[in-house]
C-alpha cells in the first residue's frame, strides 16, 4: 500500500495500473442508436499512469464514451476493454468494483439525509447507503482521512442533501476513492459549479492527478479551462468521431478546438492552467 499527500492529509491508495499496461482500450468502436450513429470509428488507448480529460460539444459523444468506459454500456461494433477485461466476456457487476465513479446521475440517487460520511463509507463496496454493509473502525478512519484529504473534514456528520453543490462534488470524489480503484471515471465534476468551488474543487482534483500512486483518471467535461493541474493527456471528440488524442500540448490547441467546437478560438496556458477564448 503506498501513500499520496492531498492538502495535508496521507491518503492511502493501492498500487496503481502499471504504466506500460492498458487501462482502457476501445478499437474500431461504433454505438448506434435508432436512426443515429453515436459514436463511429474510435480507437483510443488510456495507459496506467495517465490522466485523461476527453473534450467536446453537447452531442458529441461523450457521455455514451464515458457510459462505455464504466461498463453500463456495449458498444455495436469493435472492442472495448476495461483493465484487461473484454465488454461482452466479463461480468461487469465484478468488473465495475474496481472502478471509481462519480456522474451527476450518481448525486440525485444518494437519500439525502445520509451523512457525508456514511456516503464516502459506502463507496466501499459502490453501494448508495450504508445500511446494507458491516463497517469497521479502520472503514471510518479511511472515510475521514479522504474527506480531510477533499478539505471538507467538518461536514463528515452533515446530511449529503444540506451540502452545497461543491461539498457534495467532493463527497462523491471522496466516496470513488473510497474503494480503492485501478480507474477513475469522472463526468463533468465541476458542473455548474460558482468559481470558488470550481477551483477547490479542481485543486483537489489536481492534488490527487499529480501523483504517481492515485488511479488512472478520465474526466469529462466541457471547458478547457476545468482541466486540473496533473492531467496529462487529451480526447477531443465531435460528432462521434476522434478529432484528436494524445499528450495536452499536442492536442488542446487553437486549430484542434476550433474543429472540434466549431469556433475560432485561441488558447493560452498559464501555471499549468488552460484557456480557450473565440477570436
Amino acid at each position: 500500500m503506498k501513500k499520496v499527500r492531498v492538502s495535508r492529509q496521507t491518503v492511502a491508495f493501492p498500487a496503481m495500473v502499471a504504466a506500460k499496461k492498458l487501462a482502457l482500450a476501445f478499437e474500431s468502436v461504433d454505438l448506434d442508436r435508432p436512426a443515429l450513429s453515436v459514436l463511429d470509428s474510435v480507437d483510443w488507448e488510456v495507459f496506467g499512469d495517465q490522466r485523461w480529460v476527453v473534450l467536446g460539444p453537447n452531442g458529441s459523444g461523450k457521455t455514451t464514451l464515458f457510459e462505455l468506459a464504466s461498463g453500463y454500456l456495449h458498444p455495436t461494433r469493435g472492442t472495448v476493454d476495461i483493465l484487461g477485461s473484454r465488454l461482452g466476456r466479463v461480468d461487469v457487476r465484478v468488473l465495475r468494483r474496481r472502478l471509481g465513479v462519480v456522474s451527476s446521475s450518481l448525486s440525485k440517487k444518494i437519500i439525502p439525509s445520509v451523512s457525508a460520511s456514511e456516503v464516502v463509507i459506502s463507496g466501499r463496496d459502490g453501494a448508495l447507503e450504508p445500511w446494507w454493509g458491516t463497517y469497521g473502525s479502520s472503514d471510518r478512519l479511511r472515510a475521514g482521512e479522504l474527506l480531510a484529504g477533499a478539505g471538507i473534514a467538518e461536514v463528515a456528520a452533515r446530511p449529503f442533501g444540506a451540502l452545497s453543490e461543491g461539498e457534495r462534488q467532493r463527497v462523491l470524489l471522496a466516496r470513488a476513492l473510497m474503494s480503492q480503484p485501478e480507474l477513475l471515471l469522472l463526468d463533468e465534476p465541476a458542473a455548474g459549479l460558482d468559481m470558488g468551488a470550481r477551483e477547490r474543487l479542481l485543486s483537489y482534483l489536481g492534488g490527487v492527478a499529480g501523483d504517481a500512486t492515485s488511479p488512472t483518471t478520465v474526466m469529462v467535461t466541457h471547458h478547457v479551462e476545468e482541466i486540473p493541474r496533473g492531467f496529462t493527456h487529451a480526447l477531443l471528440l465531435r460528432g462521434g468521431r476522434v478529432v484528436a488524442a494524445g499528450p495536452l500540448e499536442q492536442v488542446i490547441t487553437g486549430d484542434a478546438l476550433s474543429e472540434t467546437f466549431g469556433i475560432r478560438v485561441a488558447v493560452t496556458v498559464r501555471n499549468f492552467r488552460w484557456a480557450a477564448t473565440a477570436v
